[in-house]
């Protein structure tokens, strides 16, 4: 099993990044998908969702500027985050969860400076 994030670096206040994560390794189809965010001396937190049928759950934090979306055919999961702020700083992580499995990526760093 794998999951590979990319898309993470530097933005400034109010830019936009895309995270993607690529799996394999399991029934993507399957999964729900979600992505956690940690910043420093600070909890792993859920950012968003997606569940195998396309519904979404987000954070109050992030709502109206993160959207999460999949491509099945791709098996990949994205994150659009767009009017980045300086809370938004963080290791971001994607999670695959189902069938009483969890999975986990390594992180791609975001990080908001202006």
């Amino acid at each position: 099993v794998q999951l590979v994030e990319s898309g993470g670096g530097l933005v400034q206040p109010g830019g936009s990044l895309r995270l993607s994560c690529a799996a394999s390794g399991f029934t993507f189809d399957w999964y729900t998908m979600r992505w956690f965010r940690q910043a420093p001396r600070k909890e792993r937190e859920l950012v968003a969702s997606i569940s195998s049928s396309g519904g979404t759950v987000y954070a109050d934090s992030v709502k109206d500027r993160f959207t999460i979306s999949r491509d099945n055919a791709k098996n990949t999961v994205y994150l659009q985050m767009n009017n980045l702020k300086f809370d938004d700083k963080a290791v971001y992580y994607c999670n695959a969860y189902g069938l009483s499995n969890a999975y986990w990526g390594q992180g791609t760093q975001v990080t908001v400076s202006s």
